[in-house]
């Protein structure tokens, strides 16, 4: 694993078709490597964001199909960069399931997909203002955690709603994860609650590099995003963040051996134990 890397969130604010998603994003790409980024993430729903069930279905496409994803691999494969597709929607692998899958695919710099994870936790959700979540009903949840070796190291890869199951990020760390990935579309009422806390509880918990790129601001299909791009390092500390919800790049270098010294200071992932499950007192 070599000691630094430079890296760059993307922020965006992804329209609802692919084409338009791809148009969005790429000068972002571009700009991020320019600048010398050697992996860079984009956050959740890179492709598309339509909410709107109807519409959502007459413009989802197959991963091997999807525009967005295409033009992405021929990005990378053209800029010599690593690139995670934070997710990208697409139709379902399962036969006969409607539903879209929520996939993170880690691009490699020859353009190839060198990594798959399907969103394990659905957004299933009543918040305090009324707004109301379902994602259950339009994405099938993946069943199998990921982590994709890279030359810097293990990179873990989860999506937005998973940061809220610590289980998950600790398996990842355990399987060798030094970076792990949280490309988010959180909702602003969770985003300015709990968006900062909830990294940074995940980087102290795993010592591992926290890497979220997020949506941020209004969408065409009417939804908000927080925005707010971070990066964490391993001891808990902010490395580097966007204040704000406007597309942007956020770059960021990390120096790999602070996970080494994290763990080493608080070596917590070797001290499981096991116990017996909680009982009912009665």
């Amino acid at each position: 694993m070599g000691e630094t890397l430079d890296i760059a969130l993307i922020q965006t604010r992804t329209p609802a078709t692919a084409a338009g998603g791809l148009a969005h994003v790429s000068p972002l790409i571009r700009e991020a490597a320019a600048g010398g980024a050697k992996l860079i993430l984009t956050p959740e729903g890179t492709n598309l964001l339509e909410q709107r069930r109807a519409r959502r279905e007459a413009v989802l496409a197959d991963e091997e199909n999807d525009v967005a994803v295409l033009g992405l691999r021929a990005l990378a494969s053209e800029l010599g960069v690593w690139l995670l597709i934070g997710s990208a929607l697409v139709r379902s692998d399962q036969p006969g399931d409607g539903r879209a899958a929520n996939r993170s695919l880690l691009i490699d710099p020859t353009g190839a997909v060198v990594a798959r994870y399907d969103k394990l936790h659905v957004f299933d959700v009543d918040l305090p203002n009324g707004e109301t979540y379902r994602e259950s009903a339009t994405v099938r949840p993946g069943d199998r955690a990921a982590m994709a070796q890279t030359p810097w190291g293990g990179l873990g890869l989860t999506v937005c709603y998973d940061i809220r199951f610590p289980h998950l990020y600790r398996q990842l760390a355990k399987a060798g994860a030094a970076m792990i990935a949280v490309p988010a579309a959180f909702t602003v009422p969770t985003g300015e609650a709990h968006w900062e806390t909830l990294l940074r509880a995940r980087a102290i918990e795993t010592g591992a590099f926290i890497l979220a790129p997020a949506q941020g601001g209004t969408h065409e299909d009417g939804r908000r995003t927080w925005g707010r791009s971070t990066v964490v390092g391993p001891w808990g500390e902010i490395v580097a963040k966007a204040d704000h919800d406007d597309p942007c790049v956020v770059p960021a270098t990390l120096d790999l051996t602070a996970v080494t010294r994290a763990r080493a200071a608080v070596p917590a992932l070797t001290h499981d134990r096991d116990f017996s499950p909680v009982l009912d007192p009665s």
